[in-house]
């Protein structure tokens, strides 16, 4: 329509006075208003969680997507590549398309542009990308501590300067439906990115980087007091009954569901099933990463075989939506902690830490324990450090195949009792350097049981590549535990200084 006919409609002659013609302009303004609304475009972008100085995961398809005019062609270009790749934007304005990525070699920093366009003028470029290893760390307070709350902190934020590892920090969000749109930035790590930023992601990625010598860029995605079942899909809890019953239907028939949902938090917000996947995980599932780490579990400490479950389907249910393959899933052990019982027997928490190692049935996983660096009184423990490095430790050693790496502490491989002693040999890869203790005390938190079922503390000596433990008070043992309790914190090591991994022999039924 031209602006004369528009203009002539709603200006008829008898209006042309000075307030007529203002009048006519307002009515003209208002109705070219609403045909650019009607006719306009989406504007050429990138997905949110691409952005400038980012990593892309080297040596694998990389997918590129974002919005653009409806059904207008999108060039994808990228510094590493001989031809652009073009591909449409759908009815909504959506586009995606994938293009290669190479491998890279070690002490290539080189920084990457990468470019969309859309017609004749429309261009949007990315600047600083690096190509290197992505990982995506997720979890509850342990994962989210910043590097400013942790022990030493200070000093160690100060000396964070690598511009070669990049750090994503997704804001809190939740959502009732999957949403493609996060907030967040990748940035540089320095000395000011990094205090508020995960200190075992930070840590991770850094002993990632100083080992493989190249590009690392890490994500972290999560909240603290967060429940597991915040981060799995209402779908795939609606299609297994058992955490349907569990978690999907209670939440669905209560007055919380029929909430308008926004960003703000709350403690009872975070532990509500799904919502937390939809809002921030759901818009990182079609980036190219190399696998995960979760930190989690003290939001679910009360339960035991169906955390196991749920962690299952949460791992497959990622795998799955990511597209990338049976992703490794790196996880944290939760630490010892006193939940305000001071009663040394008490382990409950024992057998919650037990249902988290039984997530390793499960295929490419693998679990950093917390026993020696944890406080019985602090369920924030401030020694992070060695947390990010032992993920790191499990990542090169799993998979990147650094075989020489040692990345486990002293693990049981049998148990035997003779004259009312336990004797206990572990899998020999397990005990590099040998078996010590960090203060060169003897092993503590071994526990005996006789027929009765009843445990006592027992004293334990490390002999050679065993450990030999025997108790006063019970004659003849048919059980042994080793730091099967709340809040034992271990001195128990190997000589990597990797903590020896809790245990117990018998299979008793917990105490209620």
């Amino acid at each position: 329509m031209k602006v004369r006919s528009i203009f002539n409609r709603i200006i008829p002659g008898r209006l042309a006075t000075h307030g007529g013609w203002m009048f006519g302009i307002l009515m003209l303004g208002s109705a070219l208003s609403v045909r650019a609304q009607q006719t306009a475009q989406p504007a050429l972008r990138f997905a949110d969680v691409l952005t400038d100085n980012m990593v892309i995961q080297q040596n694998k398809p990389f997918t590129v997507w974002g919005k653009a005019g409806r059904f207008e062609p999108v060039k994808i270009e990228a510094d590493w590549l001989k031809t652009a790749v073009v591909v449409q934007a759908d009815d909504h304005g959506d586009f995606i398309g994938i293009i290669p990525v190479p491998k890279v070699q070690p002490g290539d920093f080189s920084e990457h542009t990468l470019q969309i366009s859309s017609g004749t003028v429309a261009r949007v470029v990315l600047q600083h990308i690096l190509l290197g290893e992505v990982w995506f760390c997720g979890g509850q307070s342990n994962m989210q501590s910043p590097v400013s709350d942790i022990l030493d902190g200070k000093a160690e934020a100060a000396q964070a300067d690598y511009k070669n590892i990049r750090l994503f920090n997704a804001a809190l969000n939740f959502s009732n439906t999957p949403l493609d749109n996060v907030k967040g930035q990748w940035m540089a790590c320095t000395p000011q990115t990094v205090e508020k930023f995960s200190a075992v992601a930070y840590f991770f990625a850094r002993q990632l980087h100083i080992t493989l010598d190249v590009p690392v860029g890490v994500i972290f995605s999560g909240i603290g007091a967060s429940a597991a079942q915040a981060y799995v899909p209402r779908a795939v809890l609606a299609a297994d009954p058992l955490l349907d019953s569990a978690y999907l239907q209670p939440y669905l028939k209560s007055e919380k569901s029929r909430e308008v949902i926004d960003g703000g938090f709350s403690f009872e917000k975070v532990t509500r099933p799904f919502l937390l996947y939809n809002a921030m995980i759901h818009p990182f599932v079609k980036l190219s990463i190399r696998g995960f780490c979760w930190y989690q579990g003290e939001s679910n400490r009360n339960e035991r075989g169906g955390y196991t479950h749920l962690m299952h389907t949460l791992i497959q249910s990622w795998r799955s939506n990511f597209g990338q393959g049976e992703l490794p899933f790196y996880f944290v052990q939760v630490a010892p902690f006193f939940w305000d019982q001071e009663n040394p027997d008490l382990a409950d928490y024992a057998f919650f830490r037990e249902a988290q190692a039984n997530i390793l049935r499960l295929n490419n996983t693998g679990m950093v324990l917390t026993m020696d660096v944890g406080e019985a009184k602090d369920l924030h423990p401030k020694n992070k450090k060695p947390v990010g490095i032992r993920l790191a430790l499990t990542a090169l050693h799993q998979t990147y195949n650094r075989l020489s790496v040692v990345y486990q502490g002293p693990q049981m491989k049998t148990v035997g009792f003779e004259k009312g002693t336990a004797i206990v040999t572990y899998i020999p890869e397990t005990i590099a350097g040998g078996l010590k203790t960090k203060d060169g005390a003897s092993p503590k938190f071994f526990s005996l049981a006789g027929e009765d079922g009843k445990f006592y503390a027992a004293e334990a000596a490390i002999v050679g590549d065993q450990v030999k433990v025997s108790s006063s008070k019970v004659k003849r043992p048919v059980a042994l535990r080793y730091a099967f309790t709340n809040y034992a914190v271990t001195n128990f090591e190997n000589g990597n200084g990797l903590p020896a991994v809790p245990f117990r022999t018998d299979s008793w039924r917990e105490q209620k």
